[in-house]
């Protein structure tokens, strides 16, 4: 007997997923990012791509898509993604999503952003369940709205569920996706954080040491993570406290002793350093 359908919940419903790139998005906040050509990511796909299983491109125009992507020039990477129809939805999605969470200084823009990746990827994963990106990406942006808005707003409204499962399949058909981990174990953090490890666990199957498994599962997949190192600090911080500070500080220590891959891991280096300092 085969296994029922994974169906994704809406994220929001009624947002244009038609809708284009939206005009004046800030420029890149750090300098020094490398450059890329299709040539140069296609070179080093294994290690840009290492949060996320994902076959190089064979269309010269989404290599040159992604290369603007991993030079930090998310709208053009996102129109580029967009204009490519199916083959570079994913791209816009990310390219969205990356820009949105690190870059858009206007939270009602960044929420707005949110909306319609949430709703694009959600529209391709009806259309196509084993769509692990488009999975991943409606389960991103619900995340980060979720935590914008407010995470315990989202817990009542029975999203967590929802995306505790989105990302439960992801890994199930996508064991090695690093990222899908630093989410899922965010997730049982955070939610325990908010009602508490006895009502987490009764009431959405979140655990501490589930928590920790998949960050440390996460991080044997992909150890160049600084963002799996950032949010397996967050983590550690609410679900034991200050008692767990030091540890932080070395995950945040490890973070920012990456050397950036590109215009992401810049911008992850930066946070990094930054949480160092506070």
């Amino acid at each position: 007997m085969s296994a029922p359908q994974f169906t994704p919940l809406p994220l929001f419903g009624g947002a244009d997923v038609r809708a284009p790139v939206p005009p004046a998005w800030a420029p890149l906040p750090v300098a020094g990012v490398p450059r890329f050509d299709a040539a140069t990511v296609l070179a080093r796909w294994p290690r840009l791509h290492a949060g996320q299983p994902l076959p190089p491109p064979s269309d010269p125009a989404l290599a040159d898509a992604w290369a603007l992507y991993h030079s930090g020039d998310f709208a053009a990477a996102a129109a580029a993604g967009l204009a490519l129809g199916d083959d570079g939805a994913n791209l816009a999605d990310q390219a969205t999503a990356i820009y949105a969470n690190y870059v858009e200084p206007r939270e009602a823009t960044r929420l707005a952003l949110f909306r319609q990746v949430g709703d694009r990827a959600h529209a391709r994963a009806i259309a196509h369940p084993e769509d692990c990106q488009a999975l991943y990406w409606h389960a991103y942006a619900l995340g980060r709205y979720a935590q914008a808005v407010s995470v315990a707003r989202a817990l009542a409204q029975g999203l967590g569920g929802k995306l505790k499962q989105t990302l439960e399949r992801i890994i199930e058909l996508q064991p090695r996706h690093a990222d899908a981990h630093f989410a899922l174990g965010a997730f049982h953090a955070e939610v325990i954080d908010k009602v508490g490890p006895l009502v987490g666990r009764m009431t959405y199957g979140v655990r501490a040491d589930t928590a920790v498994a998949l960050f440390e599962r996460g991080l044997e997949i992909n150890p160049h993570s600084a963002t799996g190192l950032m949010e397996y600090a967050r983590a550690l911080l609410a679900l034991e406290g200050g008692v767990r500070l030091p540890e932080a500080t070395r995950l945040y220590e490890r973070a920012a002793g990456i050397e950036p891959a590109d215009a992401r891991e810049h911008l992850d280096a930066e946070l990094a350093q930054a949480g160092l300092r506070d």
